[in-house]
């Protein structure tokens, strides 16, 4: 994993196995935007209550990282759900489906998802042409989003075997207690999720959000898997988090883009 920068431009991290020619891609960090304040500065998220200005100005410097057009950078209305949708030309603001995965195999289509805690997902089989951004909130990654993204994927002609698949920036371990319904739930699922969890210092569980959903990427098939290891919770200067926000009882917080386009 390397991270990007350039002074005045968006910065990424970049996952290893996602670099080849006719692939751009990035984790999107928080910082060279025009955004102020709690959203200061590349805060792409237009569910936010920022200003969507500024929102816009983030997401058209996301675009010209990736060497696209604003209009071509898109992404679902994320609802924290396993749906999957296959798509072939960008949603127009304000108009886009309920979703949690995009996948396709048009050039120039730059997808995306946003995060502020939650594991975003990209994926690419070069070979069949076939990309995907995943977002893995907790519910959608119980719920099986990766599989759907996948499987998605391969009926556009990708094999898992020759996907490569990168988890960017989420919450760690550490930062991320639950409470014991929550873990219940997990291991009623299968009681190997127990090893997902242990214990913190406040006697209740803490889990491995990043840990679970590359297992499920690995039971769909998919081996070349890279995760950026990165906390959006202890890592405030690069990352938003909504939980960070959440203990300091803010109003809102920022959202982060992760994107993937053929070039």
């Amino acid at each position: 994993m390397e991270k990007e920068r350039s002074a005045g431009e968006a910065a990424f991290f970049a996952a290893d196995n996602l670099r080849a020619d006719g692939i751009a891609h990035g984790f999107f960090m928080r910082t060279g935007g025009v955004s102020e304040g709690i959203y200061a500065s590349l805060n792409c998220g237009r569910g936010s209550a920022d200003e969507r200005d500024r929102v816009e100005e983030n997401r058209a410097r996301v675009a010209a990282k990736l060497g696209t057009e604003l209009a071509m950078l898109t992404g679902p209305k994320q609802v924290h759900s396993a749906r999957a949708l296959i798509i072939a030309a960008p949603w127009k603001p304000g108009e886009a489906l309920e979703a949690d995965a995009v996948v396709t195999n048009v050039r120039g289509l730059a997808i995306s998802v946003l995060t502020a805690d939650c594991a975003p997902i990209l994926l690419a089989d070069w070979e069949a042409g076939v990309i995907a951004a995943a977002h893995a909130g907790w519910k959608g990654a119980k719920a099986g989003i990766a599989d759907r993204a996948i499987e998605a994927m391969e009926s556009l002609g990708a094999r898992p075997e020759r996907i490569s698949a990168a988890i960017g920036p989420a919450i760690s371990q550490a930062a991320y207690e639950v409470s014991p319904e929550f873990k219940a739930a997990f291991v009623a699922d299968a009681e190997a999720n127990e090893r997902y969890f242990v214990q913190g210092g406040s006697g209740r569980p803490h889990f491995n959000l990043p840990a679970y959903v590359r297992e499920r990427l690995l039971n769909k098939g998919v081996a070349n898997i890279h995760d950026i290891g990165t906390c959006t919770c202890k890592n405030e200067s690069v990352l938003f988090s909504y939980r960070r926000s959440v203990h300091r009882f803010e109003a809102d917080y920022g959202r982060q883009i992760s994107a993937i386009m053929l070039r």
